[in-house]
This record gives structure tokens, C-alpha cells and sequence, in this order.
């Protein structure tokens, strides 16, 4: 297992600045935000990783498929065209909540609460983004997030779910995310992670923090900061087969307002101490 930056825990940086930290700290891959790696361009993206020499762990995100519209599946398309041309080793899906719930946000009037509805549209775009994805080399990344954000982000809970939706596909086309901060608190996480085998697509780790903030979006802290034990989590992941890199993605305020480069230091000695060591 080798340490990956996910571009969102220097939120601070750009492309190119989180690159040349990569550079600057050993760090030999990174995990990519569409909307950043459009500012940068996408072209100037993976020339300034290929010279870098650095791996493009993932490519966050693709999803928000319970709506249904054709624009949230043209949107899907080009993701999966900008994570072939980045090279990346997948492209995380955030599925998305319930159809009239904005990431966020309060209902809009007339919203859906038909969750299982929801979850059948998830399936359907699947069906048509799975093909799509194996055409071009790339491997979608379903991600459960954790259940507080069922309504709004992710109707896929556990790892579970994810997997029965990722079943029907190649595992070449069609993984899952194990993420920390989702997926720690699930008494059958274990199991899951042993069936996952071969599907599990990318391993993210950050903690859990308490109390959460009110903004719980933001609840994602340097690992040690809260109350995730991630020895057991990393030996299931590593018993599963995965031998991917390691992403550290944190979400969180007081970090983002820190010096990167102290970040990534503190990064580096958590991830050794804490992921690595046991």
C-alpha cells in the first residue's frame, strides 16, 4: 500500500501546486477533482502528473443519478472520458439522494421521499455507464456514504449495497470505495469487505470526529484526531487483496485553513503510524 493525496485535504492548492507537493514530499500519487482539474484544464492536468511521475489515484466524482435527467448522464460520459484521459485508477461515484433534495440543502417543494424508487434509478444508470466506462478503460467506484447523508449525497449506505449493485458488472468495470469515514461504523463492514475482494477500487482513510460540527459535511478529520480504530479496517482491506494506494481525503475546515505543506507532513507521520504500523 503506498500513500495517494486526495486533492480535497490541501483544498488550498491547485492542480499544479498539489502536484509539486506530492513532488516535494515523496508522495507518489494523487487523487483528482473534476472541478479543479477544469480550472487547471485537462490537458495541462495530465501533462503536469505525467511529468511528475505521479499515479492519479482516483477521479472524485462522477453519480448523482436519482434524478434521472439526460444532463446528470452526459455529465457521467464526460467524467468517464476525463478519467481515461487522466489515466486514473477510477472514477469514485457518489450516487446521489433523494430526486429534489440538493447536496446540502433544504427539500426543494414536491420532492421525492420514494428511496427505493431512488435506488432503482442508480441501478438503471448503471446499466448504461457500465458499458460505457469498460469501452474506455475505466473502472466506476461505487461509494456508500455514511447513512447521515442518505437524503441529500448517497442512497448506497453500506458497502453492502454497493456491492450488490456492482455484482451484475466486471469487477474491471464496476467497484466499490472503502472509505473510513463511511463504512466504520457498519457491524457487517467486515464481511463486505471480504466478499468486495477484487471490487474494492480505492481505499480512503480520514476520521470521524466528535462532536461532529454542525456542518457535518465537514466531520472528516487527520486520522488519530477521532474515534476510527483503522488497524482492523486496513487488515481486512489488505486480506481482501487490495494492494492500491491509499487515499487520505479530509473534508474539514481547520484543515483547509492550514499550512498545506504542514498538512501533508502531519499526513505522511499519521499515515506510517497509523495505517502502515499495524
Amino acid at each position: 500500500m503506498k500513500l495517494s493525496l486526495n486533492q480535497w485535504t490541501t483544498r488550498r492548492w491547485t492542480v499544479a501546486e498539489a502536484v509539486e507537493g506530492c513532488v516535494r514530499h515523496g508522495v507518489e500519487a494523487i487523487g483528482l477533482w473534476r472541478q479543479e482539474v477544469a480550472a487547471q484544464g485537462l490537458a495541462e492536468t495530465v501533462k503536469l502528473v505525467g511529468d511528475a511521475g505521479l499515479r492519479v489515484s482516483s477521479l472524485c466524482r462522477g453519480g448523482f443519478l436519482t434524478g434521472g435527467s439526460p444532463e446528470a448522464m452526459a455529465d457521467n460520459r464526460q467524467a468517464i472520458d476525463e478519467a481515461a484521459e487522466l489515466g486514473a485508477a477510477c472514477l469514485v461515484m457518489v450516487v446521489g439522494g433523494l430526486p429534489g433534495v440538493p447536496a446540502g440543502q433544504a427539500p426543494a417543494e414536491g420532492f421525492s421521499r420514494d428511496l427505493a424508487g431512488a435506488r432503482e434509478r442508480v441501478a438503471e444508470a448503471l446499466s448504461v455507464l457500465a458499458p460505457y466506462a469498460g469501452e474506455r478503460g475505466v473502472r466506476l467506484a461505487l461509494e456508500p456514504l455514511h447513512p447521515m447523508y442518505c437524503a441529500d449525497r448517497a442512497v448506497l449506505s453500506t458497502l453492502g449495497q454497493a456491492l450488490d449493485l456492482a455484482e451484475p458488472y466486471p469487477v474491471e468495470q464496476v467497484g466499490v470505495v472503502v472509505d473510513t469515514f463511511h463504512v466504520w461504523w457498519d457491524p457487517a463492514v467486515f464481511g463486505q469487505i471480504a466478499r468486495a475482494g477484487a471490487r474494492i477500487a480505492s481505499y480512503q482513510v480520514c476520521d470521524f470526529l466528535q462532536p461532529l460540527p454542525a456542518d457535518v459535511l465537514l466531520g472528516r478529520g487527520m486520522m488519530g484526531d477521532g474515534v476510527i480504530d483503522f488497524a482492523p479496517i486496513t487488515r481486512a482491506v489488505r486480506a481482501a487483496g487490495y494492494e492500491g494506494d491509499v487515499e487520505v481525503e479530509i473534508f474539514n475546515a481547520d484543515v483547509w485553513a492550514a499550512d498545506p505543506d504542514a498538512v501533508v507532513s502531519t499526513m505522511k507521520d499519521r499515515f506510517a503510524s497509523l495505517i502502515l504500523a499495524p
